[in-house]
């Protein structure tokens, strides 16, 4: 896979968010020419700047719902690859913001398909979506991609329209061209270096470091966790494929998430998180009047049978990987150093 990516130009929206930066470290290690397009970091302490990725790819501060902006940056670097992770990411955010979150998750990514318009190349594009973009059933059974679509709460919902809006302009626009795209639903992804608000693990790092209690909204819920190179390496395998293969059965959604059979809890993961650390904190239970699902589970098979994708970590190594990282760039270890060593042990399991 390594040799793929050798030199190839490869623009990424989001590469200042958490997976952003993740996957920025793991396109830099393997020799692409890396483009970020992004809002610039929320904290100092973000990956992207413990990580000083402006000094090592080609760094733009740019609002994807600048149509003009992105098209000056898309004819200058004119890229092989195109990965979109640029989001309004938070369930409970887009209940204050629904209207910035649509706006962002849905015209920030017609904004994107239309600068693609103008290239005369070929180009493998990758959207990422979430696992969210499914109908809430009332049978707890993992999603599979032929589910229907859909969404209660304004986040969910814009990332439904998102695939709806990818696949009206791939068979309106791209058909008969050489820009191919797939978009990608990840599971809840966990990993060192993310520090937003209202998400179990840093949250929860929050509370085992100062020793305070962590607040749960809903400690019962089930979730697909995975840690962060997971569905990473698995967008890198999508591609790949949809860069040389001309089927369009790679021209669709895909899941990318850990096996059904390993079902765990909000409160799973805070108890084996407590293992790993060492400690323990009390838990508390914050009722909230947002609605969230109470299973979420996918079902990858059609990414194993057609990229040859599967998780490599199981639930226990996810948790003890992103704890660890936690711990120990708590103690005064490298950022940087601590993502690679994640990278080169999870490459030599793929």
């Amino acid at each position: 896979m390594k040799s793929f990516w050798h030199g190839k130009n490869v623009l990424l929206t989001g590469h200042t968010g958490f997976k952003g930066s993740w996957l920025a470290e793991i396109l830099l290690s393997f020799g692409a020419n890396v483009t970020g397009c992004a809002l610039a970091p929320d904290r100092s302490d973000d990956l992207f700047n413990l990580c000083k990725l402006n000094d090592q790819l080609d760094h733009y501060i740019v609002d994807i719902r600048n149509k003009s902006e992105l098209l000056r940056i898309f004819l200058n670097k004119t890229p092989d690859v195109v990965f979109h992770l640029a989001a309004q990411p938070l369930v409970i955010r887009s209940y204050n913001e629904p209207v910035i979150t649509w706006d962002t998750n849905v015209m920030g990514t017609i904004n994107i398909m239309e600068c693609l318009r103008i290239l005369d190349k070929r180009c493998a594009v990758v959207m990422v979506t979430t696992d969210k973009v499914y109908e809430i059933s009332e049978k707890s059974l993992p999603r599979s991609e032929n589910d229907h679509l859909g969404g209660h709460d304004p986040y969910s919902s814009s990332k439904a329209a998102m695939e709806i809006a990818v696949s009206s302009w791939r068979r309106s626009f791209f058909a008969q061209s050489e820009i191919k795209i797939s978009t990608a639903r990840a599971g809840n992804v966990i990993g060192g270096g993310d520090w937003s608000n209202n998400r179990i693990i840093p949250d929860l790092i929050k509370a085992l470091h100062h020793n305070t209690d962590i607040e749960l909204r809903n400690p019962g819920a089930v979730r697909p966790w995975q840690h962060v190179l997971e569905p990473l390496f698995g967008y890198l395998k999508l591609a790949k494929a949809l860069y040389f293969d001309e089927r369009d059965v790679y021209q669709a959604g895909f899941n990318f998430g850990p096996d059904p059979k390993l079902i765990a809890t909000v409160g799973d993961l805070v108890s084996e998180a407590c293992k790993v650390w060492g400690g323990k904190t009390r838990r508390t239970v914050r009722r909230i009047k947002e609605h969230e699902a109470p299973f979420l589970s996918l079902d990858s098979t059609k990414a194993r049978d057609l990229l040859g994708w599967e998780p490599k970590w199981d639930f226990s190594q996810t948790v003890f990987h992103t704890v660890n990282w936690y711990k120990s760039y708590l103690q005064g270890n490298d950022a940087t150093s601590l993502i690679k060593e994640q990278i080169y042990a999870y490459a030599e399991a793929v």
